[in-house]
């Protein structure tokens, strides 16, 4: 499943959670340096799904903040992981 993120560098905690625009937000303590930030995001949003890091790819916007990463899920636990996305777009 893709998922458009927008990466927030250098956040004082790193969260996952909220919109911008129609982008899931993700803030990391990471900066936005040689890839750290981007990194970063994957493993922030490996976990917030509850996926192990190696689930979460880079699909587009290695050097963008809007990033769109892919989300490897089995087909039964689609449904699932679209709750806990919804869960994390209200910002909790």
């Amino acid at each position: 499943m893709r998922v458009g993120i927008r990466v927030k560098p250098g956040a004082s905690r790193t969260r996952v959670g909220g919109l911008h625009a129609d982008r899931l937000v993700v803030a990391v303590q990471a900066r936005a340096v040689e890839g750290a930030a981007t990194e970063a995001a994957l493993a922030a949003v490996a976990e917030a799904c509850g996926v192990r890091r190696r689930a979460v790819s880079l699909v587009a916007g290695a050097t963008s903040r809007d990033k769109v990463v892919e989300v490897d899920v089995p087909e039964s636990e689609e449904s699932a992981l679209r709750a806990r996305l919804d869960v994390l777009r209200e910002g909790a």
